[in-house]
């Protein structure tokens, strides 16, 4: 965006914030509103003279900033207020679509409208004090805890307490964190304690609105006599945030970040000199990555030689013009801080979060199966449920986080995580099924028909019926893979649907006809694509990226959901009427499972029994085992897998993944089958260097010891092992990157471990206390302690000192995982039933005849 593009709402708002009075030209209905809420201002025709030593200045120098990025993605707490679906058509009427995170003890990536719209990289204190300038989120120590619990410590809301202490001692800030139902606006309060004098608190917003941090303006505005600090873009139609407090600011600045911005100042001498009204001026439309800075009361020993606490009630309104941004963050301050957090947590008439819980009626008998009593258990419900969207429910995300945040650029607009893959939201929708949640797996599952390819997808010719790879909330394309396990697992959830009764005979023979049939006829034919940059012909089974949308070619995790879908296809084709294409499917599966070993299985590896890899010349006639995957299904020839995250592609048969358990708890192969268990025997094996090594040790909170997983060997989907840098942190990849062990490995592991029980019938309660304090335990160590679950955990391979991160501890890959939490409970459920939840009886029974 051109900063000298003129827009008449944004050239009429900033006028007036200004102190100037729109000319009746340019006076929208917007601009009209603004002046009604705020008052007319004084005007005055005196050009301010630039100077940044200033306090009297008007538009702030420096643009556009320093480079903006996003924040950390190592949450330790996510938010927003619960909205139940209204109406038949399950639509959510939530004045709230605010949702928030948390990270390093300060408020982060916050959005606004859709769930993937951020409006703030970060909002955090400054303070100063006798000879020192902090910033709370580098020189404090942070604890963070919920709210809202039960008498068992289990959370029964998304409300957080933080409490960041200085380093030395000298002041702490308690924060209280949670959003309004009734209006889209965040509430803060705030409570500083000071241990020594002379302690002044500045509060630091750094806006990054409707999803970028380069194309930002910043307002410090008077209503009242109070000051409120406003950001928006000068797009045409921008998301607006306000920010407020019911303790007066005593002086607010907005400039540019690293150059005019209060912390640039602050650092200077300790105190806030300069008081920029804008970082823009209206001629010019002035953008960047901005900031905006208020002081507040500084804190003083009171007579009795005691510390004096200050309290306020911080407010973020935001809304699609300024009037309504500013009319929220009111509403919100009146009605005040005890009746938000009421109405947050569902407490008398208000439906909050605590009422979801207690829909769940699961959750009680599988509380028993948890090592911490249900408090990872009602974390996990209430994170997954907050990562759906409320404009387009259903919508359920992978994670409120953009991976490595904090190193990537927010120069331009980028979901991140924050983002629809059918496969992650199967994984989801399955979890939600298991808690007892029958409402949003079926409205989730009617999402999908937004996302699945048809002749009327936008630029798209070819075969219909497949899944898109990655799509924005809204059902815009963002990645065009072919993965088809992503289109196999929407007939796999489906199927459960039917199982459990949600869905009738009719309502499945409605949805075989419309989304189904087309997916199984396509796993079954598959056919040209031409979409986007991808142009390709797609013969089942070989896919064009398996799970990790890294490599082409024959993936036994692809496989097993492939094969269960079409068996899961013919046995709704059948109640569908649709006789000819059940047995079509049913064949199809079954011709797919009498192939699928010469295809991934290899009897000449490179992987000897005690895990050592083994130099071509040894090549010989080997115990078989699965691999990752095979690029052109011939599994026993020197054939290279492709170059992947910085890591040069090696022989198919020295790459180990867990992938193959998928063909175990699905129900294609049995649990107890030897090819399995000597696949099962090389993963294991801790020998192999760290490059191809999958398996890890960690100890869980009694001091026992249980496994976790990488994706796999030679996977460089991380840090640098050198340089401790983050995932392709200049823009391109290294060759020391290093992908780092998976949480939700050690649930897949331990869904397997309850499957060998079952098949061996030797599932005794002694074997299953051993698999809760082995599994389920482990991912519950895996829980930093705001209860959230990482994508990668670090495994002590490399250099730590970026993030100072521990062994065991989630790195700044993206946390929350919905993946990572949807496991957790299937493997609460799956022990609670001693069955496996995923498992489909369907196809283990068909397979067999």
């Amino acid at each position: 965006m051109s900063k000298n593009k003129t827009n008449k709402f944004n050239l009429g708002m900033t006028n007036m914030f200004h102190g100037y009075l729109p000319s009746p030209v340019t006076k929208s209905l917007v601009t009209l509103a603004i002046i009604a809420a705020l008052g007319a201002c004084s005007p005055t025709t005196e050009k301010p003279v630039i100077n940044a030593q200033s306090s009297s200045n008007t538009f702030s120098p420096g643009a556009p900033g320093i480079d903006p990025t996003w924040a950390f993605a190592g949450k330790t707490g996510i938010g927003t207020s619960y909205a139940p679906y209204s109406n038949a058509n399950n639509e959510s009427e939530s004045h709230s679509k605010v949702w928030f995170s948390i990270a390093q003890g300060v408020l982060t990536e916050t959005m606004y409208g859709l769930i993937h719209n951020a409006q703030l990289k970060e909002l955090q204190f400054i303070v100063t004090g006798n000879g020192f300038v902090d910033t709370e989120k580098q020189d404090t120590i942070s604890t963070i805890d919920y709210l809202h619990k039960d008498e068992l410590g289990r959370p029964l809301s998304l409300a957080y307490k933080v409490i960041n202490t200085d380093k030395d001692g000298k002041y702490r800030i308690e924060k209280h964190i949670f959003t309004d139902p009734l209006h889209a606006s965040l509430m803060m309060r705030v409570t500083f304690t000071a241990f020594e004098e002379g302690i002044t608190p500045y509060l630091y917003v750094n806006p990054h609105m409707d999803n970028s941090g380069a194309n930002d303006i910043a307002d410090v505005v008077s209503q009242d006599g109070d000051l409120a600090l406003i950001a928006y873009t000068n797009e045409a139609e921008p998301s607006v945030m306000t920010v407020k407090s019911d303790l007066p600011f005593i002086k607010a600045s907005a400039g540019f970040v690293g150059v005019s911005d209060g912390l640039t100042d602050i650092k200077q001498d300790g105190e806030m000199n300069w008081q920029y009204r804008s970082t823009s001026d209206p001629q010019d439309q002035t953008i960047g990555n901005v900031a905006l800075t208020a002081q507040l009361p500084g804190l003083e020993k009171s007579t009795d030689k005691e510390m004096k606490s200050l309290s306020f009630n911080l407010v973020l309104g935001f809304g699609n013009d300024p009037a309504q941004s500013m009319a929220n963050a009111d509403a919100t301050l009146t009605r005040g801080y005890n009746q938000v957090l009421a109405d947050y947590n569902g407490e008398g008439e208000a439906i909050g979060w605590q009422d979801y819980l207690a829909s769940l009626t699961a959750l009680p008998a599988m509380s028993g199966n948890t090592t911490d009593e249900g408090k990872l258990l009602y974390a996990s419900a209430l994170v997954l449920k907050a990562q759906e969207d409320k404009t387009h429910t259903g919508a359920l995300i992978a994670s409120l986080s953009n991976p490595w945040g904090d190193t990537v650029s927010a120069k331009v607009g980028s979901t991140g995580y924050k983002a629809v893959w059918p496969r992650d939201f199967y994984q989801c929708a399955m979890a939600f099924l298991a808690m007892g949640d029958t409402q949003t797996p079926k409205v989730a599952f009617e999402y999908l028909e937004k996302v699945q390819v048809t002749k009327h997808t936008p630029g798209y010719t070819g075969t219909p019926g497949w899944f898109l790879q990655k799509t924005h909330v809204d059902g815009e394309i963002e990645w065009v893979g072919v993965q088809l396990d992503q289109t196999a697992m929407p007939i796999m959830l489906g199927w459960k649907l039917w199982q459990a009764q949600i869905f009738s005979d009719a309502e499945i023979t409605h949805w075989y006809q419309r989304m189904l049939k087309p997916a199984a006829e396509f796993l079954v034919t598959g056919g040209e694509v031409n979409l986007d940059w991808n142009h390709t012909h797609i013969t089942p089974l070989k896919t064009q990226q398996e799970r990790w949308e890294e490599q082409q070619g024959y993936s036994p995790s692809t496989a097993a959901a492939v094969i269960s879908g079409l068996v899961a296809a013919s046995d709704i084709a059948r109640v569908a009427g649709d006789l000819k294409g059940a047995q079509r499917y049913l064949d199809t599966a079954k011709a797919m499972k009498q192939g699928l070993a010469e295809r991934v299985i290899t009897t000449k590896g490179l992987l000897s029994a005690d895990g050592v890899a083994m130099t071509l010349a040894d090549e010989q006639q080997t115990p078989p085992y699965y691999l990752r995957l095979s690029p052109q299904g011939k599994p026993n020839e020197a054939r290279t897998l492709g170059d992947n995250n910085g890591r040069a592609g090696l022989d198919q048969r020295l790459i180990l993944d867990g992938g193959f358990l998928e063909l175990v708890r699905y129900g294609v192969v049995p649990a107890d089958d030897a090819v399995i268990r000597q696949t099962l025997a090389l993963m294991d094996n801790t020998q192999l260097d760290d490059n191809l090594r999958v398996k890890y040790t960690f100890t869980a909170k009694d001091g026992s010891l249980f496994p976790g997983f990488r994706r796999y060997g030679n996977d460089g989907y991380g840090e640098d092992t050198e340089t401790g840098a983050s995932y392709a942190e200049k823009g391109t990849n290294t060759p020391h990157q290093r992908g780092r062990v998976w949480p939700f490995f050690t649930g897949e592991r331990g869904h397997y471990e309850l499957a060998l029980a079952i098949d061996n019938d030797a599932l005794t309660e002694k074997r299953h206390r051993e698999l809760v304090d082995t599994y389920v335990q482990g991912m519950e160590s895996f829980a930093n302690q705001g209860l959230m679950l990482p994508e990668q955990v670090w495994d002590s391979v490399g250099d730590p000192s970026r993030y100072h991160y521990r062994h065991g501890q989630g790195t700044n890959s993206a946390t929350p995982l919905a993946w990572t939490h949807a496991e957790y409970i299937k493997l609460v459920r799956s022990l609670t039933d001693k069955r496996v939840w995923d498992h489909y009886p369907v196809v283990d029974d068909k397979l067999k005849n």
